[in-house]
């Protein structure tokens, strides 16, 4: 790979994809983008970003040096065969971000590898890269150091080891806390809307210093916004955890808990989500499209 600024493929330009693209650009590096058959959102994002359409993933690939793939979770092993699939000859370094367990990213390794190219396992912890020191990424895997050394200016990189999977388990592990709580907080507020005590409970959190009073209904609106792409960040956390042995039913729950929040989620991308959506509009609307587990009446 060159030594400095090196072309730089994302799969696929969504928020995180388009803010990486952005910061990668804004530190010299030519970012190149495939959006044959993607959404109007995903050319908007990757448009407002900077980045280069190339058309097809196979031009994508011949012409990076390292292909950053930053997709939902469940869609991860697809875009790696997808990429397997397309490389031919271009041989780039592959650096799997996704939020997927080990024993996924390692089946991401095999595929990749079985087409010749190597894979940094990846994952990232905080927001899109807006503001710098907001956002971090862990790596690992013998070339881990490559894709660290990409001017990523203001994201934190931390390079874990060399073994493919263990930047993935720290993605597992983080996002079982945080995005656990606030799928736990969604069910403690939608439990207490039905029960007409949601100041109460709310007083009690905020004073804990488990729920800010002004940003409450946006953290619920955000989440069930993305909601659908957590349901299978939840089954990989289980997969994770079983694998640990420890019984994965707590996290396969909450998959089934952010099923419920995507059914109730608002029409618009997540970045749409107001701050100033007010909690009870958020409680109402879950209220509205509250699902019933099957076999109960």
């Amino acid at each position: 790979m060159p030594a400095s600024r090196p072309f730089v493929g994302i799969v696929s330009p969504g928020a995180m994809g388009s803010a990486l693209g952005r910061t990668l650009r804004d530190g010299g590096s030519r970012v190149l983008v495939s959006l044959d058959g993607r959404s109007e959102r995903s050319r908007r994002l990757a448009t407002e970003a900077g980045l280069e359409d190339v058309g097809s993933l196979d031009v994508l690939l011949r012409e990076a040096a390292v292909v950053l793939s930053v997709v939902p979770p469940g869609s991860a092993l697809e875009v790696a065969e997808a990429i397997a699939a397309n490389a031919q000859t271009a041989m780039p370094l592959v650096a799997d971000l996704n939020a997927v367990a080990p024993a996924t990213a390692e089946r991401i390794a095999t595929t990749l590898r079985e087409a010749g190219l190597d894979m940094v396992d990846g994952s990232i912890s905080g927001p899109p890269p807006r503001e710098a020191g907001t956002t971090r990424v862990y790596l690992s895997g013998p070339r881990a150091a490559e894709v660290a050394a990409l001017p990523l200016d203001g994201v934190q990189r931390v390079v874990v080891g060399d073994d493919v999977g263990l930047a993935s388990a720290v993605k597992m592990c983080t996002a079982s806390v945080y995005k656990g709580r606030v799928a736990l907080l969604a069910q403690a507020l939608r439990t207490a809307h039905a029960h007409g005590v949601v100041e109460h409970v709310l007083d009690d959190l905020v004073e804990a210093g488990l729920a800010d009073p002004e940003r409450t209904g946006a953290t619920l609106a955000r989440a069930s916004a993305k909601a659908w792409r957590y349901v299978a960040e939840m089954e990989e956390i289980a997969q994770t955890q079983d694998a640990a042995g420890l019984r994965k039913d707590l996290f396969a729950a909450l998959a089934i808990v952010y099923g419920d929040l995507a059914a109730a989620a608002a029409d618009g991308a997540p970045e749409e989500a107001l701050d100033t959506v007010s909690l009870d509009a958020v409680l109402d609307r879950f209220a509205a499209a509250r699902t019933v587990p099957d076999g109960v009446t």
